[in-house]
């Protein structure tokens, strides 16, 4: 009977140990608390849903992140969403400033952005990044829209990839969340959304992670306009599912 009990026990602790084990492996693996605030503000913002945007502010410094990484994030999304609703969501994170200051709350400020070292042209180390980002060499011959377009080329290179990239109050894995919550809460923008999914496992996110960015998503700006998110990144996570 002891050693029938002593047996019991440790199946019972082998057992317990799988569970917190897989518990503690889910949790690692999950967008922490700053991640899941830099979807919302930047989905928001890009909605220009401002009443929502206040709440989503108040709840992204509670969650840590610092004044300037929130400042990044939406001088970054203009990029993608354009100068007014990055302007709109900067003056609205100027009134939740005030208002927590009224409160006697402080919020810590952050890094700002270290200086860049320009060794080299913008065009080459926009490009250098961009290849980074893909883990794609970048043609030698300008093809599709920036053959038909190449100022933009220019400008993606020099403005996007060198003047905003390189800047470091963000990481690369937290500029591309900025990014796709930004092309979602836009829409009809499924390519760049692919395109961006994809760059987003490229700098450390992992599918799971990526499915807890659409669950976010679904409850910032609802799950009809999440549900074309949901099957760009089924389509994106695909080939790495049957690894």
């Amino acid at each position: 009977m002891k050693l029938r009990s002593r047996k019991s026990i440790i199946v019972l602790f082998i057992f317990i140990s799988c569970i917190v084990s897989t518990v503690n492996a889910q949790i690692t693996n999950a967008l922490s608390p700053k991640e899941q605030s830099i979807i919302s503000i930047s989905a928001l913002t890009a909605k220009g849903d401002l009443d929502k945007l206040k709440a989503a502010l108040n709840t992204g410094l509670e969650a840590g992140l610092t004044v300037n990484e929130i400042k990044e994030t939406l001088v970054h999304l203009y990029a993608y969403c354009g100068f007014p609703r990055s302007i709109r969501g900067l003056q609205t994170f100027m009134q939740v400033l005030d208002e927590r200051k009224a409160k006697s709350i402080t919020d810590d400020i952050g890094k700002d952005a270290s200086l860049i070292a320009e060794t080299g042209s913008k065009y080459e180390r926009g490009k250098k990044i961009l290849e980074e980002l893909t883990k794609t060499p970048q043609p030698g011959t300008l093809t599709g829209y920036s053959a038909f377009a190449p100022t933009i080329d220019i400008f993606l290179k020099e403005h996007l990839f060198a003047d905003i990239f390189e800047r470091d109050v963000l990481t690369y894995a937290q500029r591309e969340l900025v990014t796709v919550s930004v092309i979602a809460a836009i829409g009809k923008a499924e390519p760049m959304l692919k395109s961006h999914l994809t760059i987003c496992l490229n700098v450390g996110l992992t599918p799971e992670q990526l499915q807890q960015y659409v669950e976010v998503l679904k409850s910032t700006i609802g799950k009809k306009d999440a549900k074309s998110v949901q099957k760009a990144l089924e389509e994106v996570i695909k080939p790495y599912k049957s690894k």
